[in-house]
């Protein structure tokens, strides 16, 4: 009981900032949905549609941190920190490339970026502008990004919380300011709120620069970032990272397919799930917290060889997180009669908001279950490549096709395609468990121990 005890006040030492970085990271999104619903609901579906390259983004640059992780926690539990030093190096190499990718396709390609996502010529023109004017952010973001993966890795969670809170509160200040021409500012609409992305990434990374000069988190090797002798940790680190993102890629690309069906569905089926979709997020941040946490908190038991400890924690977090999943879907059912107060929209979008909250509702608890299994057990132990798998059929052998074929060929209403599209984490659920008691997972995966997995409990 008292290890029990110590596991979970560690837990949410890591967690609380965490899930806190991610509800406040949310916070924009919802702010950006509130203030631009007030201007017309073109600009809050464009702004949502055009979102989705973030989303996409982050699909990257999250597979590299979570690469990162799956090293760098596992030394950094062993004491080398010297090998996580390398591994943070390479993650800050390719985490800067893609945002490099990104600021350059969204600045010279906006409009044929939106035409993926909807035929309306004025969701497409109007989305343009917002990407044009976003794009440097996704450069700067894959700089704070890696340094925040490493802040948790290395026992700075509370820092990276409050610098990316801090950011948070300076993007939703910036947006008020920019959108509506509060005081000397002018009045940008939708290209308002791009910006004061764009200002909130700048303050974020000075903020970072400052507390790596002022000592507060590991300084970056620059040689090592661009050339790295050491090919036995590239095989390493590209071996955890590949699954990582052909996993985070597949899921990803199926859930931006589920913006892009709702899209072609209209408006009012645009505008409802952007809302539906914000209050999940931010419903989520503790479950996504949790998550990163017990990724971070096994990782570093298994560099330390505590396999069967490990093993027993992992079992206590699976039985938590559906508690925590049942828990935030009572929230959801609890907040939905004031979302629908306070947010304006067509009557027809204001119907389907009202049933898409129900369905967010349940689908949390699977998200919630999934994601501390796959996105924090599996990966501590090395084991990146069912998550993979499980993800990429369950989407797009499965939920996308049933997707389409509900919206475009049996033309079925907006809420029943809706209710389809969620089905994803219950789809994976039997081969999750199945996959989670042969225990493959509990390994160390550093370089001087071996890589024995040990036998499943009786």
């Amino acid at each position: 009981m008292t290890y029990n005890k110590e596991i979970y006040k560690k837990l949410f030492g890591i967690v609380t900032p965490i899930a806190f970085q991610y509800l406040m990271a949310s916070l924009v999104t919802a702010s950006d949905a509130f203030m631009l619903g007030f201007l017309d609901q073109d600009s809050l579906s464009a702004s949502s549609l055009a979102g989705q390259i973030a989303f996409v983004f982050s699909l990257f640059y999250f597979a590299f941190v979570n690469g990162m992780n799956v090293l760098a926690a596992q030394y950094w539990g062993k004491g080398d920190r010297k090998t996580a030093g390398e591994v943070f190096a390479l993650t800050m190499r390719y985490s800067l490339l893609a945002g490099l990718v990104f600021t350059l396709g969204t600045a010279i390609f906006p409009e044929q970026i939106m035409r993926f996502f909807t035929a309306d010529a004025k969701l497409i023109a109007v989305g343009g502008a917002y990407l044009r004017t976003v794009s440097l952010s996704y450069l700067l973001t894959g700089f704070t990004q890696a340094y925040f993966g490493m802040m948790k890795v290395c026992d700075r969670a509370k820092l990276s919380s409050l610098i990316g809170s801090l950011s948070v509160v300076v993007n939703i200040i910036l947006n008020a300011f920019l959108i509506f021409g509060i005081g000397c500012f002018p009045k940008m609409g939708i290209s308002g709120a791009a910006l004061a992305t764009v200002l909130a990434r700048v303050f974020e990374t000075a903020a970072v620069l400052i507390a790596v000069l002022r000592g507060q988190c590991p300084a970056l090797d620059i040689g090592l970032m661009l050339h790295s002798d050491d090919r036995q940790l590239r095989r390493d680190y590209w071996k955890y990272t590949v699954p990582l993102m052909i996993n985070q890629v597949g899921w990803g690309g199926g859930v931006t397919m589920y913006s892009v069906i709702m899209g072609h569905l209209g408006s009012d089926a645009v505008a409802a799930n952007s809302i539906a979709s914000i209050v999940r997020s931010m419903i989520a941040s503790l479950c996504w917290g949790i998550s990163a946490g017990v990724g971070i908190i096994l990782g570093g038991m298994l560099g330390r060889n505590e396999l069967e400890e490990a093993k027993q924690a992992g079992g206590s977090f699976v039985r938590f997180s559906i508690l925590i999943g049942a828990a935030s879907g009572i929230v959801i059912l609890a907040l939905t009669p004031l979302i629908l107060h306070i947010i304006h929209l067509e009557p027809q979008a204001q119907h389907y908001l009202k049933y898409m909250m129900l369905m967010a509702a349940y689908y949390i608890i699977g998200n919630s279950l999934n994601s501390t299994v796959i996105g924090g057990i599996f990966p501590a132990g090395g084991d990146t490549k069912f998550g993979m798998i499980c993800d990429v059929i369950t989407l797009w052998f499965v939920v996308v096709p049933l997707g389409m074929i509900g919206a475009f060929v049996l033309k079925l209403p907006v809420l029943a395609v809706a209710f389809i599209l969620t089905l994803d984490e219950f789809v994976k659920l039997p081969a999750v468990y199945r996959h989670y008691v042969k225990y493959r997972w509990v390994r160390n995966i550093t370089k001087s121990d071996p890589l024995q997995p040990v036998s499943p409990a009786d």
